[in-house]
């Protein structure tokens, strides 16, 4: 097995350079095989340098060499990936961030998933208002009239949201169907959605999504209160932090900007 020498580490900067530059390596061929040439011109090191480390990661596995090709992306972060995934839980992830933004609104907030067409409650953190929201963790709820639901379908197309308004014999409180659907496109285009007393009475909440390391939903949050303290004003005010701490989750989840602004490309481009 062939590692990179001491030597080589002292006249690259150090160990953490050497470290960081193998990083580089694997980060800059994460998208397609990348060949030796291409791949020295970006990290903008001597093809020497650059040979000697892709050859040390394809040693330990973390590359790949295919002849014509280049470098790709090896076998052992396959299954570190998969590791990786395995120890990611949705609701330890979260917890804290859906803890703090139940004390930053002393509103109750939601985490949950989209399961068998419904909303699946995870976990719940309650407010600390007086007042009384009667789920619980386990229950599941439809994906029309609750903001959960809701964000838990953003990106799915409006035959599913037409599919699942008729199977829940919903023509909610906003005033039928058409007005619903065109509500959910705007939802989408702000990247929360609203739930204006259409599951309770007196209850209001916005939601957000959570999207994985893939850019897909994967869950959602939503902040909770009686109408009293959900004012069309407070509602847009919270939409925000709602949005930021959904995004803090899909950050830790692996989610980046880049994800998102693939994700967005490749939306325009179906339609």
């Amino acid at each position: 097995m062939q590692r990179i020498s001491t030597a080589e580490t002292s006249s690259s900067g150090g160990g953490s350079q050497t470290l960081l530059r193998g990083l580089d390596v694997i980060e800059a061929v994460g998208e397609a095989p990348v060949a030796l040439a291409e791949l020295s011109e970006r990290l903008g090191l001597a093809k020497s340098t650059t040979y000697r480390l892709a050859t040390a990661l394809v040693d330990r596995g973390y590359l790949a060499f295919t002849p014509r090709l280049g470098y790709r992306l090896g076998p052992k972060l396959l299954a570190l990936g998969h590791l990786a995934q395995a120890q990611t839980d949705l609701i330890q992830v979260a917890r804290a961030h859906i803890e703090a933004l139940a004390a930053s609104t002393d509103d109750t907030v939601h985490l949950g998933v989209l399961d068998d067409d419904q909303a699946l409650y995870l976990d719940k953190i309650a407010g600390r208002r007086r007042i009384n929201i009667s789920s619980r963790v386990g229950d599941r709820h439809p994906l029309t009239s609750t903001g959960l639901g809701k964000a838990l379908m953003l990106d799915h197309p409006a035959d599913y949201w037409a599919a699942r308004l008729q199977a829940e014999q919903r023509r909610d409180a906003e005033g039928g169907s058409g007005l619903w659907h065109g509500r959910m496109q705007g939802y989408v285009e702000a990247g929360h959605a609203f739930d204006l007393e259409e599951n309770e009475d007196q209850i209001r909440c916005v939601a957000a999504p959570i999207r994985g390391a893939q850019g897909s939903i994967v869950g959602a949050i939503s902040v909770s209160s009686a109408a009293q303290y959900m004012s069309d004003d407070r509602i847009a005010a919270l939409s925000s932090d709602v949005r930021a701490t959904a995004e803090a989750i899909s950050r830790d989840l692996g989610w980046s900007d880049e994800t998102g602004e693939r994700r967005r490309a490749e939306r325009l481009t179906a339609k």
